[in-house]
């Protein structure tokens, strides 16, 4: 009952675990330098029977000078960082049409793909390979240089590289019909001593395949290479006379110096040779006759082309008075006659005479 004379408001005496005396020594053996504020329980864990394992998640700690733990690493982070704000000028901003599906991005790429193409192909043109003349293909070493620059797959535009070429492929078949011309000429000549039409054979292929060229070709490559209607316009006028000489050299009148389907008849006779001349001049004339309709197809169908284009008579003239009046050759010509004529007129003032 000694229990209860005991101070209830005082600290109990019975059962105190820091009574031990084993206790009390462990508690006053602690090191006096280490307050309780500057306790830390963490730090001794490494001391304690169980040690724990360094890794990513749990990180090594670092001492001061002389720790012998590697050195800190920066963990990467998982946020991402923030987009750049680029700024566009008024020509890329873009906005999509109403109800479309398309994003700003997939629109601009698209506007900008005919421009890009535009660049790239003045670009090539005004390299020195494309700007060089490379018509026609002479060697190196030739003392003729090439006069003309021609690349249909690149100064000529894809809907029209077709025809240009197919009008390239029919003037390189007159000038391989003239040449047959002059050897069905020269066998013409060995069989009647008829030197006629060996002689104007020989002068239609050294005036007609340059001047083809010149006149109705180059023309027509420089009106869909530039859409000229100048250009157009003397292509026509040109070509429709070869249509007509062309008609007359398949005709083959006697004396006119090709091998047409008259010439070619009478030709023939009953012995070998009449024969062989003859088959050989009867080749040349549909030669010529191909020719002729190969004129025809190709001058309706370039004329079916500039009527579906924007060309007319009135931008023609409008082309020749900027193009040709402001050439500088034809300024520098002008001036010069000009000043010729104002010299003569004042020479005649001066000589008049005097009442």
């Amino acid at each position: 009952m000694s229990g209860f004379d005991e101070n209830p408001f005082g600290e109990p005496n019975t059962n105190d675990p820091f009574a031990d005396p084993a206790i009390r020594r462990a508690v006053s053996s602690t090191p006096t330098n280490r307050g309780l504020e500057d306790y830390n329980p963490f730090a001794d864990q490494g001391s304690q029977g169980t040690a724990q394992v360094r890794g990513a998640s749990n990180p090594p700690i670092y001492g001061g000078l002389g720790s012998t733990q590697q050195p800190a690493t920066l963990q990467p982070s998982n946020q991402e960082p923030p987009a750049t704000n680029y700024a566009r000028t008024p020509q890329q901003t873009v906005n999509p049409p109403l109800g479309s599906t398309l994003s700003p991005t997939s629109d601009i790429n698209q506007r900008s793909e005919p421009e890009w193409k535009t660049r790239t192909e003045e670009d090539m043109r005004n390299t020195s390979y494309y700007t060089n003349n490379n018509w026609p293909p002479l060697p190196d070493k030739c003392c003729f240089q090439p006069c003309f620059h021609q690349d249909i797959e690149v100064e000529i535009h894809a809907d029209f590289q077709k025809v240009v070429r197919q009008l390239y492929r029919l003037w390189m078949f007159h000038g391989c019909i003239l040449i047959l011309n002059v050897i069905g000429g020269f066998f013409v000549f060995l069989c009647n001593g008829g030197f006629s039409t060996f002689g104007l054979g020989i002068l239609y292929l050294i005036l007609f395949t340059p001047f083809s060229f010149l006149c109705w070709f180059r023309p027509a490559y420089k009106a869909f290479k530039n859409d000229s209607s100048f250009n157009f316009m003397v292509f026509f006028f040109v070509f429709f006379f070869q249509l007509i000489v062309t008609s007359i050299q398949a005709i083959g009148i006697p004396g006119s110096g090709t091998c047409g389907i008259i010439v070619a008849i009478t030709m023939f006779d009953s012995t070998a040779k009449g024969v062989f001349v003859g088959v050989l001049l009867l080749f040349i004339a549909i030669c010529f006759v191909l020719a002729a309709c190969g004129d025809l197809l190709l001058l309706t169908k370039i004329h079916r082309i500039y009527r579906s284009s924007e060309a007319s008579i009135s931008k023609a003239q409008q082309e020749f008075a900027t193009n040709f009046l402001r050439d500088d050759h034809v300024q520098s010509a002008t001036s010069n006659i000009a000043a010729r004529l104002a010299r003569t007129e004042v020479a005649n003032i001066a000589n008049q005479p005097r009442y």
